[in-house]
């Protein structure tokens, strides 16, 4: 008995020789010149174009995520294109596998924790739904993600700008305010300035927009893929790559001792 298969079907894009539609619209006639890289990756991702509204708050997220400085992401990029100056996209991709719960991909985290609470609660009152999470997760000894920065504080200011901006075009509901709650019942339970950060900013916010909480690691992808690129852009131009890896080299065995202790044989 042969087992039934399920039919191949995707409606991203399609091509004739003379045409490219994409997601139902004409590539060359609907898209190009008529939309920018943010609207289309929000078509891509949603299905249809951002309204006006959507479109300031989702470019708004993804300049947010593009640059960092010399993360541990960006290093990684161009130590690899210090070996492998043929492949930029592997260096981009070495880089992007650094991408998690400790940089840039905590708003998948924030995205579902905020849409799971409020979806299991969707008449409760905000404060009351912060002190119920703190308190499980304090139980549980589980990080709250989103929350704390080591640099910005009291407050990390590229949250407070998103949330700005999202209030300024109409997205400033439930998931807003529940992030905003778990940052001030989460300072005072646990005694130190835990303010919300960028990516716990872009998690409510991609709650706002009514996207899936699993897409919310591939938009850090999105922003962060352009800021690699330019750190390989500009270690073409000024490369710094080597003079990390022999300092990182000389300061680690800058006081090596051999095994056996200073006694031990040449």
């Amino acid at each position: 008995m042969s087992q039934q298969r399920t039919p191949i079907r995707s409606q991203m894009a399609w091509s004739t020789p003379d045409r490219i539609e994409v997601q139902g619209y004409d590539l060359c006639k609907d898209l190009l010149g008529h939309i920018n890289l943010g609207d289309m990756a929000f078509l891509e991702l949603m299905g249809r174009p951002p309204d006006a509204r959507e479109s300031v708050v989702f470019n708004a997220i993804l300049v947010t995520l593009v640059e960092h400085g010399l993360t541990p992401m960006a290093i990684t990029s161009r130590l690899t294109h210090m070996g492998a100056p043929e492949s930029l996209q592997g260096a981009v991709a070495a880089g992007l596998l650094g991408l998690g719960s400790k940089f840039a991909g905590t708003a998948e985290g924030a995205a579902r924790l905020l849409g799971a609470t409020l979806e299991a609660n969707p008449e409760a009152d905000i404060d009351t739904l912060a002190d119920d999470v703190v308190r499980q997760a304090r139980e549980r000894r589980q990080h709250l993600p989103g929350l704390g920065h080591n640099l910005h504080k009291p407050v990390d200011p590229r949250a407070e700008r998103l949330f700005d901006i999202a209030a300024e075009q109409g997205f400033s509901s439930r998931p807003v305010a529940l992030m905003r709650s778990l940052s001030v019942v989460a300072s005072r339970v646990y005694g130190r300035q835990l303010p919300v950060n960028a990516t716990g900013a872009i998690g409510a916010l991609c709650c706002e927009l009514g996207m899936d909480w699993r897409l919310a690691r591939g938009i850090a992808v999105m922003g962060r893929a352009v800021g690699l690129v330019g750190h390989l852009a500009e270690e073409m131009r000024t490369p710094i790559a080597a003079e990390i890896w022999l300092r990182a080299d000389e300061e680690a065995h800058e006081h090596y001792v051999p095994q056996g202790g200073d006694d031990a044989d040449s």
